[in-house]
């Protein structure tokens, strides 16, 4: 299985600190926070990894490479700015993730799940992982029912930004800028859409207070210090 790691957004919450790198190479606990996620990638047995980039892209692959340090290997997919959003960024990398069902994290979220522990239940077209509503998202995104996303039943809980996909979700796309929300919409309403409640370390590093204490905690221990952050 490949893994697609979201990092081609503008970062406005993160201003100025985006406005000379993109958000995925800010650094907490002393190496870019998208390196947090190739590090656990490789851990998990991944070896292929698709990045998109838009925003200042073309200092992504200048700082990771061809994903050797890490034992991955990185292809990068290139957007125009404005990006294309979320469904339109993974409809344009399809090429580069194959037939099968893939694993999708956002390069803005710091989480601790197992990667390699994710399956996508025959049938779906997505399995997302939730969390419990963190204090700036309280009102959650989707209702978990019995390992399934369903309309208006169970407990509501917030997308952690990770999740399988398979590449049918996006039957009938076409190129170009649109977000992802609608499709899983539509994967809800065919009951095709699965869901797990994930209860370990996750933090959506979307503000400069929220990097910072990040940075503060990952700096006093880092379980990946024996391995180079930037090649």
């Amino acid at each position: 299985m490949k893994a697609m790691l979201l990092a081609a957004g503008r970062g406005e919450r993160m201003r100025p600190l985006t406005d000379h790198a993109p958000k995925p190479l800010l650094e907490v606990g002393n190496k870019p926070l998208i390196v947090w996620h190739l590090e656990r990638l490789a851990a998990a047995g991944f070896t292929d990894v698709v990045i998109n980039t838009s925003w200042l892209g073309e200092q992504i692959p200048a700082a990771l490479g061809n994903g050797g340090a890490w034992g991955l290997r990185i292809t990068y997919s290139q957007e125009p700015w404005p990006a294309l959003e979320t469904g339109g960024g993974l409809f344009r990398a399809l090429p580069l993730l194959g037939p099968g069902p893939f694993l999708l994290v956002n390069g803005d979220v710091y989480t601790d799940v197992d990667f390699g522990s994710l399956r996508l239940p025959e049938g779906q077209l997505a399995q997302l992982v939730l969390v419990d509503n963190p204090e700036h998202h309280q009102k959650g995104d989707f209702h978990l029912d019995n390992d399934q996303i369903v309309e208006d039943k169970g407990e509501k809980l917030t997308y952690s930004g990770v999740a399988l996909i398979h590449p049918g979700l996006f039957e009938g796309c076409s190129d170009g800028r649109f977000p992802l929300a609608p499709l899983l919409f539509k994967a809800r309403a065919a009951g095709r859409l699965g869901g797990q409640k994930y209860s370990g370390e996750w933090l959506d590093v979307g503000t400069i207070e929220r990097l910072a204490e990040l940075d503060a905690r990952l700096s006093l221990c880092d379980p990946f210090s024996d391995m180079d952050s930037i090649p």
